[in-house]
């Protein structure tokens, strides 16, 4: 029998053997994996976590294999030719995803693990969970951060460091020194790398965080918003290293676990964490006409935040405010969705419409398919279906809070303006 038949055999009946997990993938957890490492034929993953194995260096830590350049992507180990491999010798339940799993989760607090393994969350975060993923990975083969003597976990709590953060009035990134203190609940970005006055002071208390890759142009883009006199405001910042820009997420998400466990005590934590950051249902650009329905229908750039009940929109989806936003209460409150526009009320290029009632007054818009249109349409009635939770009235004090305070200093400017004029 020939190294490449023997080592087939090997590698058959490591798969089948019982008490080594192998039934399951050593990531996410799936059943029926179909890949191992080139170079560690110890774990077996499913097809959605082999993906994130191809463009990674292979999980060297793992096994006694001989190293192979970063890229190598994982093989069938029933069809793959393994001829130059070194196959695992010994006991079989010393090898395989069991074994794996239980050392990389060794010395992984709860939070840092939720954070990390993002196979348990949602389908629906599809680009948060892509950049975890590949993290998670390189956390537990690379710098073997979860097993003795790897490399130290960065623990959530105070942090300081670099991002390269986008400027709010042109498209230029530039490196910006940014501190969060946790206990205080407070991330500070300074424009000056020594500087001791702050360019803005974020309360961690309405602060969220998200990656928009593919709207940043990188591969670790992160979004950062929070409230600002009833406006939301948009921070966009990257680092070229994952690891930090994961590091900076997990951060931000410890402190606002924080926070929300000081006020409302009164809630479970799984009641919490949802609130700790969110993705946007959905994005992406309609037109709209005016209050009246009569004014021309603009092009904007919509993004719906469902945790806190928002609609916002945007000239440019890199804008550092928005335009406007609607906050969508529920159906027992007045608001509806509508399909198609209004009678007597045409689109301009977009015919596709749908028509969105509030106490206040209706927002009429235009998409540019059918299928955006029904995308769009889903997620605003899953909105409104939802009842309202004390976060979301909380949020809605916030925000009449913000403008009320917004106005009394408008007020107060037009005031000294007028005094000013008069001399």
């Amino acid at each position: 029998m020939g190294d490449r038949e023997r080592n087939k055999k090997r590698l058959l009946e490591l798969l089948r053997a019982p008490d080594t997990g192998n039934a399951h993938c050593a990531d996410c957890g799936a059943a029926a994996p179909r890949r191992a490492p080139r170079c560690a034929p110890r774990a077996l993953f499913s097809v959605p976590s082999e993906s994130r194995h191809f463009h990674i260096a292979p999980p060297q830590t793992l096994s006694p294999g001989p190293e192979l350049p970063p890229g190598s992507s994982p093989r069938s180990p029933r069809s793959g030719r393994w001829a130059n491999q070194k196959i695992p010798t010994g006991p079989l339940t010393s090898w395989g995803s069991s074994s794996v799993s239980t050392a990389a989760a060794s010395t992984v607090t709860s939070l840092t693990s939720a954070e990390l393994n993002p196979c348990d969350l949602t389908s629906g975060t599809t680009v948060l969970w892509r950049v975890l993923k590949e993290q998670w990975i390189r956390a537990k083969y690379e710098r073997r951060e979860f097993m003795a003597g790897g490399e130290t976990i960065s623990l959530p709590g105070n942090r300081e460091g670099f991002l390269w953060k986008r400027g709010r009035d042109n498209s230029q990134f530039l490196r910006r020194r940014f501190v969060l203190l946790a206990r205080e609940g407070l991330l500070k970005y300074f424009t000056k790398e020594q500087g001791k006055s702050p360019k803005a002071v974020i309360s961690i208390k309405d602060l969220n965080a998200t990656f928009q890759t593919e709207k940043i142009g990188h591969p670790h883009g992160l979004q950062i918003t929070y409230r600002r006199d009833g406006h939301t405001r948009n921070l966009f910042v990257y680092h070229e290293s994952g690891k930090e820009i994961v590091d900076w997420f997990n951060a931000l998400r410890a402190a606002r676990l924080q926070y929300l466990k000081m006020a409302f005590p009164e809630l479970p934590e799984s009641e919490l964490v949802p609130f700790l950051t969110r993705n946007y249902l959905k994005q992406g650009f309609m037109e709209k006409t005016g209050p009246k329905q009569k004014e021309p229908f603009k092009k904007r750039w919509f993004a719906l935040d469902c945790h806190e009940r928002r609609l916002l929109y945007y000239k440019n989806p890199l804008d550092a405010f928005e335009q406007g936003q609607v906050f969508l209460g529920n159906k027992e409150q007045g608001y509806e969705v509508y399909e198609d526009l209004p009678k007597g009320i045409r689109g301009n290029r977009w015919k596709a419409g749908l028509t969105i009632v509030t106490p206040e007054r209706r927002f009429v818009l235009t998409c540019p398919n059918e299928k955006e249109q029904q995308e769009w349409l889903e997620s605003l009635r899953g909105v409104l279906s939802s009842p309202l939770t004390p976060l979301n009235r909380l949020s809605k004090k916030q925000e009449l809070r913000g403008v009320l305070l917004a106005k009394g200093r408008g007020q107060k400017a037009a005031s000294t303006e007028s005094g000013h004029s008069s001399r």
